[in-house]
């Protein structure tokens, strides 16, 4: 277990700590998602996960090698993210898209550019050589997250999603990763 290194003071001041995901923290994590299936449009998701179903989720991406990590504050999940296959198909073994999820109410605090870039230093050293990120329009924070990584936009899905009653764009950005020295 490492801890993250500050982005900003108000992370440092959170005492942040960036650690791999276990599924005994399936319960926080699940809270934190279900408040996006139930309030937002960022996840297409209609129904709230269960614990057993976030459980599960956590073990099959670590068993696939993949990481699924956690921010912690004040001993209390506070994001995370984690990387999935892009496609199942073995050409695109060295490609993954990325998730991120924030406990409401904990943008614009630093944690997501802090837990994003952990991940993106655990897929450089796996040897990941393309990243896709999605995210769900309007979502100004995902957006800034993205191209502040350096993340350039490649793709904008209009409508192809509905939910709460409206059409919903998906726009993706894409990382080239170097690879670690």
């Amino acid at each position: 277990m490492r801890k993250a290194s500050a982005l900003s003071a108000e992370s440092a001041s959170l005492d942040l700590r960036v650690r791999a995901a276990s599924t005994s923290d399936a319960d926080q994590i699940a809270r934190i998602y279900n408040y996006y299936i139930e309030h937002t449009v960022i996840t297409f998701e209609e129904n709230a996960v269960t614990v057993g179903e976030m459980s599960a989720r956590i073990a099959e991406v670590q068993s696939q090698g993949l990481p699924w990590l956690v921010a912690e504050a004040d001993s209390s999940i506070v994001g995370y993210s984690y990387a999935s296959r892009w496609k199942a198909r073995s050409a695109y073994r060295h490609s993954v898209e990325t998730t991120i999820y924030l406990k409401d109410g904990s943008n614009g605090r630093g944690i997501g550019k802090t837990l994003y870039s952990a991940l993106l230093a655990i897929l450089r050293q796996r040897g990941i050589h393309a990243v896709m990120g999605g995210a769900a329009l309007p979502n100004a924070a995902s957006v800034a997250l993205h191209e502040s990584l350096g993340f350039e936009r490649v793709a904008t899905f209009r409508q192809v999603g509905f939910k709460h009653d409206q059409w919903v764009d998906v726009a993706y950005w894409q990382l080239i990763l170097a690879p670690s020295s």
